[in-house]
């Protein structure tokens, strides 16, 4: 029989987020920073967000990329990778999917929430460095960067840890 430290605790909530991997004519990835807590503690990550109740997931990437960027996704082209992350700490499941995507217009950012604070075009080696103490953002990006292999699928037990591709 397992004891009460051996089993899950319920979850707190679970979170699906859409995300972005926009590159501009010289393949630089665009990544927003973000300021979640207004602290002036600033994360980079891809443009996107949370898929709201009745929305699909490509119509949440669309809006997202919106808000966040100002640019118009013009297609939704395909699957990249799914990344899975328990926090155990939070109590929290984010399962975060990054779609490849074509786009229109001028980056103008309009954030509705009022966290994104830049929204930029960096190259691989600056979007290694942005990311870095965020892994279940940095090694998905970074493995889809160097190989263009899509469909894989990352688990993490926390935004700090290395993860496991499947």
């Amino acid at each position: 029989m397992k004891n009460s430290a051996d089993r899950p605790r319920t979850l707190r909530r679970e979170l699906l987020v859409a995300a972005a991997i926009l590159q501009d004519a010289r393949g630089r990835v665009l990544l927003v920073a973000n300021d979640w807590g207004r602290r002036g503690r600033v994360r980079y990550t891809l443009p996107g967000g949370m898929v709201e109740p009745g929305e699909t997931i490509p119509d949440a990437l669309v809006r997202e990329v919106r808000e966040e960027t100002g640019l118009v996704v013009r297609s939704v082209d395909q699957l990249a990778y799914v990344a899975q992350v328990e926090d155990r700490r939070k109590r929290e499941r984010t399962i975060a999917m990054a779609f490849t995507a074509s786009w229109d217009g001028l980056l103008n950012p309009r954030d509705p929430d009022g966290h994104i604070v830049e929204a930029r075009f960096f190259d691989a080696e600056e979007v290694a460095e942005r990311l870095s103490t965020h892994l279940p953002l940095a090694e998905p990006l970074l493995h889809y960067l160097e190989t263009h292999e899509v469909g894989r699928f990352y688990a993490y037990t926390s935004w700090s840890t290395p993860g496991q591709p499947i």
